[in-house]
Parts: structure tokens; C-alpha cells; sequence
């Protein structure tokens, strides 16, 4: 009785010990959102659309007070990736009819690109 009871919570242990290693990314792993987000509500949205048969935002260039946060909504039917020119932010994969998270614009103002689509360019300036 008492060896099982001891296995028992050597398990119980074991089990507890090795669910908190499981938020840590092992070596390699890709992040889904790399860019820290401001987690609230977006200054300014920019929309993902198709104009013409091609893809683009709109609004194209986009103003954005200095400090302020950017998202972008998906209006198109396929995935896409926003990411800064200069590697300021990334949102990660926005699917068809969704919304980033919130990113900061910079002070000095940013052109951006679909990593997917790289054809598809746009501009945000500082107000």
C-alpha cells in the first residue's frame, strides 16, 4: 500500500513538474506574432482589399499621429502578412476577414509590404 501510494505521487510530481515546460519554445520555432502589439484598440485602420484584380490598402499612404497604433483588416478572401521595410513590426498572419493586433507606428513614419505578396506595398506617414 504504501509503494503505491508513493508512485502515485511521484507521478502527481512528475506530471506538475513537466507541465510548466511547455510554454517554452525550443530552438527554431518560428513565432506566429513577432511584433510586440499594443494590445488595445488601433488609432488607425487599414483595410486589405482587392482593387482591379490586384491587392492594396487603403488607405494608401495611411497618417498616423507620432506614437500612435496601426491594424489591418483582412476584406480579402486569402491570408496575408504585413511587415514593416525596416523590420519594426511584423502582425503575422492576418486570415481572410480578420484584424491584427494593434502595432506602434513609428515617429518618423514606416513603408510596409505583404511578405506574402510582395507586390503589394504601402506607406504610413507621421502626422
Amino acid at each position: 500500500m504504501f509503494t503505491s501510494n508513493w508512485s502515485l505521487c511521484a507521478f502527481a510530481f512528475l506530471a506538475v513538474s513537466a507541465s510548466g515546460c511547455g510554454n517554452n519554445a525550443g530552438p527554431g520555432s518560428i513565432p506566429t506574432s513577432p511584433t510586440p502589439s499594443t494590445g488595445g484598440t488601433a488609432s488607425v485602420t487599414i483595410a486589405i482589399v482587392t482593387t482591379g484584380g490586384s491587392n492594396s490598402f487603403s488607405p494608401n499612404p495611411a497618417a498616423e499621429a507620432q506614437g500612435g497604433t496601426v491594424a489591418w483588416r483582412n476584406a480579402d478572401n486569402t491570408t496575408h502578412r504585413i511587415v514593416a521595410d525596416d523590420g519594426s513590426f511584423d502582425t503575422g498572419n492576418i486570415a481572410a476577414g480578420a484584424t491584427s493586433q494593434a502595432v506602434m507606428a513609428s515617429a518618423a513614419g514606416v513603408n510596409y509590404h505583404c511578405s506574402i505578396h510582395p507586390a503589394m506595398v504601402g506607406t504610413i506617414s507621421a502626422q
